[in-house]
């Protein structure tokens, strides 16, 4: 039986149209950051993971609901309308549908895809895969690329599912060097991969969690440290603004007091120089 992580910092980061930054604190819900760098606090609901609605595609859908265990998905304000889930990664697809990984009462893990018109489909049955000691039943992190393709994480791995469903991977059993030790995260899950994103030229920005790091892997396959944190941080996700990368980090604790769990947003600008935008505290 593969050890599996309940108690983590979320990685629920996304960005608007108009440049502002979304992100969920785990310890105290949903904040904003405008362009200006003002802080908002926006909402109270502290799930793990954040997919945006910007268009209002979703506004009249019944989101995901579960009989069993205690996944939950349920969406916050309006103009966008932000969407959280509790137990698996969401994101929103330029189609206007929202994709997540899920496994129903034990069975495969399988890409759904929920629609505007408020249909649930299966985009693929996931191949089984394997750790050290059991089966991996849970992916990390989703993203939908600009030409449709479907990207997630695995601890160890990337794949995509293009938009004719063929099954591709993008890197996988990486081991960045120079990988070290972060609290609450056991070493046997490696890079253990997290929050990513695709930008138009087809370039992963991904964030090996386990390593303190966001690597970019570029379309014909080369793989770069764009970020490295200094402990206690490391980041969990990241998204796209303009020529911006932004990246939610935390600072990682053993245990699952999640008031610990302090979050960061920072910018990897175009050239490449790193700032810190944002920090929450707690007094």
């Amino acid at each position: 039986m593969v050890t599996e992580i309940y108690a983590h910092p979320g990685s629920g980061l996304v960005t608007d149209r108009l440049g502002n930054i979304y992100f969920v604190d785990t310890g105290s819900g949903v904040w904003k950051i405008d362009p200006a760098g003002k802080l908002t606090h926006v909402s109270t609901v502290a799930y793990h993971w954040m997919a945006i609605d910007i268009d209002g595609s979703l506004a009249k859908v019944t989101l995901p609901h579960f009989q069993t265990g205690d996944a939950t998905v349920t969406s916050v304000g309006k103009d966008p309308t932000l969407i959280l889930s509790s137990d698996f990664p969401v994101c929103s697809g330029p189609d206007g549908s929202l994709y997540y990984p899920w496994n129903q009462s034990g069975d495969r893990v399988q890409i759904y895809r929920l629609s505007p018109n408020g249909r649930t489909t299966v985009v693929r049955t996931l191949p089984v895969e394997r750790a050290k000691n059991g089966e991996i039943r849970w992916r990390n992190g989703i993203t939908i690329s600009p030409d449709g393709s479907i990207y997630y994480s695995e601890d160890r791995a990337i794949r995509k599912i293009t938009t004719q469903g063929e099954l591709v991977t993008i890197i996988d059993k990486y081991g960045p060097p120079g990988c070290g030790k972060v609290e609450g995260i056991e070493a046997e899950l490696g890079p253990y991969f997290r929050g990513l994103v695709v930008d138009i030229m087809g370039n992963v920005y991904v964030a090996a969690t386990g390593c303190r790091s966001v690597l970019k892997i570029t379309a014909d396959g080369k793989v770069k440290n764009v970020l490295q944190s200094s402990g206690p941080w490391s980041p969990t996700s990241v998204a796209i603004s303009g020529n911006d990368v932004y990246v939610l980090e935390y600072t990682h604790t053993p245990g699952d007091n999640r008031l610990e769990w302090l979050p960061r947003i920072r910018k990897i600008s175009l050239d490449g120089t790193v700032s810190t935008i944002a920090t929450i505290n707690r007094h």
